[in-house]
């Protein structure tokens, strides 16, 4: 059975909030990553994946987006102790907030960062950078 991961990639301002996970963190501890978390078990519902990236950003960071969130693409990888994974990313708009770790046992630090920090970010993975530069083309265009 499949771990189901969902993340936020919300933009304001022309930056990205960005997590630095915790070195506690099972999976990734010490990179650079878009906020997000498992789907816990619901039952018969709707909207699950939706809810979830809402209620991860909040808990993690403090930060509340609007109502609309946009699939991106989904991904799967296997963790170090061989448990599979889809990972869904969710563009998301600003809402409110300011971003803090609300979670230090998974969250060592929270900032906004342009593009052009990510893809040059030490500690930015290659999903990460694949993540946010999908976002990035997902957003709508203003004209």
């Amino acid at each position: 059975m499949f771990i189901v991961n969902v993340e936020g990639a919300v933009y304001k301002d022309g930056q990205w909030l960005m997590i630095t996970r915790s070195l506690k963190e099972e999976h990734a501890g010490g990179t650079l990553s878009l906020p997000g978390g498992k789907v816990d078990r619901e039952g018969h519902t709707l909207d699950i994946l939706e809810r979830t990236v809402k209620r991860e950003l909040y808990e993690e960071v403090g930060v509340e987006v609007k109502e609309n969130v946009t699939y991106v693409y989904s991904s799967s990888f296997v963790t170090d102790d061989d448990r599979p994974v889809i990972n869904m990313v969710f563009l998301c708009e600003y809402d409110k907030g300011t971003p803090y770790s609300k979670s230090p046992d998974e969250v060592e630090s929270v900032q906004w960062m342009t593009l052009s920090e990510i893809m040059n970010h030490p500690k930015a993975p290659p999903w990460t950078k694949q993540s946010v530069q999908r976002a990035e083309e997902a957003q709508p265009k203003l004209t």
